[in-house]
C-alpha cells in the first residue's frame, strides 16, 4: 500500500474534452505545494472557499487563470486537507499545472487513491467506496439510484446489523466455554437458531438480488430472433427510430448480429438484432445463424418475431423445441397491420396454448413499440424489482454472502444436532469475518489494493 501520508496529484476530470478541467490535490500538504505557484495567499483561508487567481510554472511563466477550491482536514471527500484546481482543459496547460505542482512536492496519485483514502480516513465503507466507481460508470437512471443507494450506505447498514446480531451470540457462546465446567448456559439455543436462520434467509435474499443488480448495472441482453423476413431489423429500427440495420424483401438480408443500446424505465436494455434462423447451405449465412444462436443464449430475454400473415403453429413449434427451449422467452406477432380476423383467432389459439398474451405489433403505431418496451421491463425487471429493497450488484459482495451463508448454514446444523458450542461459535465467526469483508471491517492490503486498482486516476 502506498504511504498514505504523502501529498497527492491528480487530474479528476478525465480525458474529455470540456471548457474545464479539474486538478485535484489531496494530503498534509496540499495548500503548502499548491501556495508555491498561486498568486493568492490560502494559509488562513476557510474551508469550502473559493478563489481566483495566477496559476504560475516553476520559472513564474503564467499558466492559466485558475479557480481553487480550499477543504480542511476533516471536511474534504478524502477526509484529508485537500485542493480542487478549476482550469481551462487544455491538455497542455492540465500538463503543465500537474508538472509544476510535481516539482513543489506532490506525487502523482494511484488508481483510486482519493477514494481509497477517503475510506482509511473513515469518510465511507469499503462497500460505499466501490459504489464510487459504480457510481461513476453508471449509465442508466436505476443504475445511477442503485450506486447512490449504496453510496449513502443503505446496503452498508443493513450487513451492520446483522453483523452486530452475530457478535453479540457469539461472545455469548464463546462466554459459556469460558464456564464451561460450571455447564451454564448463556445464550438461548433456540433463539441462536431463529437467529442463525433469519440471518441465513437475508443473506440468501440479498444474493439472488445480484442477477437483479447486473442487469441494472450493465443492461439487459435482449435478442431478437426468428426466421428470415419476420421483421426482427424493422422492428430494430423503428424502437431506435434510426435506419441501424439493412431491411429489404430479400430473405437472409442480415447476415450479423447487430447491437444497440436504448433506455426505458430507467433501465438500459441491450437489443441485438439477429440473422434469420432457417436452414442454409451458405457459409456466411451458418455463421449468421451460429452467432445467432450464441445471442440467444447470451440473452435475459428472447423476442421471437414471426410474421402473422405467414406463420403456421407447426413452424414456431419447431422453432421452440429446437433453439427457445431453454430460453426465456416471447412471442410477438409483426405485420400486425395486415393482420386479418383469421389470423387474429390462430393467434389467440397460440396465445391460449402459450399461457400468454401475444402482441401484435404494427411499426407504424407508436402505442405498439411503447408496449413492446414495457413488455420487454416486465418480463426482466419489473416484477423483481419489486421485491428487493436492496440489491447487490458487486460480483466480490455476492461471493462473500455465498460463503457467509455457507458457514450459516454449518451453525444452523450444529445448533439444531447439539454440536459443540466451539464449532458453532467457530461458524458464526466465519459468517462474521465474510459479511465484513464486504463493509471493509475486515480487510487486508491486497483486498485492498485489488479494488482500489480498477478505479480510475484521480478518483
Amino acid at each position: 500500500m502506498t504511504n498514505s501520508k504523502d501529498t497527492i496529484c491528480a487530474i479528476a476530470t478525465g480525458n474529455a474534452i470540456g471548457a474545464i478541467a479539474i486538478i485535484r490535490l489531496s494530503g498534509p500538504d496540499s495548500i503548502a505545494i499548491l501556495q508555491k505557484s498561486f498568486s493568492k495567499e490560502l494559509s488562513n483561508e476557510e474551508s469550502h472557499t473559493l478563489h481566483f487567481g495566477l496559476f504560475k510554472n516553476e520559472e513564474g511563466n503564467l499558466v492559466d487563470e485558475v479557480l481553487v477550491s480550499v477543504f480542511h482536514e476533516g471536511k474534504s471527500f478524502t477526509g484529508e486537507e485537500s485542493i480542487e484546481i478549476s482550469c481551462h482543459s487544455s491538455n497542455f496547460i492540465q500538463q503543465k499545472i500537474i508538472e509544476t505542482l510535481l516539482q513543489n512536492g506532490c506525487r502523482m496519485a494511484d488508481a483510486g487513491e482519493f477514494t481509497m483514502r477517503a475510506y482509511l480516513n473513515g469518510q465511507m465503507d469499503l462497500s460505499q467506496a466501490e459504489a464510487v466507481a459504480d457510481l461513476i460508470a453508471s449509465q442508466s437512471q436505476l443504475a445511477h439510484e442503485m450506486a447512490l443507494k449504496q453510496l449513502r450506505g443503505g446496503f452498508s447498514n443493513e450487513l451492520k446489523e446483522l453483523r452486530e446480531k452475530l457478535i453479540h451470540f457469539a461472545s455469548l457462546v464463546e462466554l459459556e466455554l469460558d464456564f464451561a465446567e460450571e455447564d451454564v448456559e448463556f445464550a438461548d439455543r433456540k433463539e441462536l437458531l431463529n437467529l442463525v436462520s433469519e440471518v441465513k434467509a437475508y443473506v440468501r435474499k440479498l444474493s439472488q438480488s445480484f442477477s437483479l443488480g447486473n442487469a441494472i448495472k450493465n443492461g439487459v441482453p435482449v435478442a431478437f430472433v426468428g426466421r428470415p423476413n419476420a421483421g426482427k431489423s424493422t422492428v430494430l429500427n423503428a424502437l431506435l427510430n434510426e435506419e441501424r440495420a439493412i431491411v429489404s424483401d430479400i430473405p437472409g438480408t442480415t447476415r450479423d448480429t447487430i447491437e444497440e443500446n436504448i433506455h426505458h424505465k430507467g433501465i438500459n436494455f441491450r437489443l441485438m438484432d439477429t440473422a434469420g434462423i432457417h436452414s442454409s447451405e451458405d457459409i456466411i449465412e451458418k455463421q449468421g445463424i451460429a452467432r445467432s444462436m450464441q445471442k440467444i443464449e447470451e440473452a435475459t430475454l428472447v423476442v421471437y418475431l414471426f410474421d402473422c400473415g405467414t406463420f403456421t403453429e407447426e413452424k414456431i413449434a419447431e422453432d421452440e423445441l429446437n433453439f427457445l427451449k431453454n430460453s426465456n422467452y416471447i412471442l410477438v406477432a409483426t405485420k400486425g397491420d395486415l393482420a386479418t380476423e383469421e389470423i387474429h383467432n390462430s393467434v389467440a389459439k397460440l396465445s391460449e396454448r402459450e399461457g400468454l398474451e401475444i402482441p401484435f405489433l404494427s411499426i407504424k403505431e407508436e402505442a405498439h413499440k411503447s408496449q413492446l418496451l414495457d413488455i420487454l421491463y416486465d418480463r426482466t425487471i419489473g416484477k423483481e424489482i419489486e421485491q428487493h429493497s436492496v440489491i447487490v450488484s458487486n460480483a466480490r459482495h455476492v461471493d462473500k454472502l455465498n460463503k457467509a451463508e455457507e458457514s450459516l448454514n454449518k451453525a444452523k446444523d450444529g445448533l439444531e444436532t447439539n454440536t459443540s458450542a466451539d464449532l458453532v461459535a467457530m461458524d458464526i465467526r466465519q459468517a462474521m469475518y465474510q459479511i465484513g469483508q464486504i463493509t471493509g471491517d475486515i480487510s487486508t492490503d491486497d483486498l485492498l489494493g485489488n479494488i482500489f486498482a480498477k478505479f480510475c486516476i484521480g478518483k
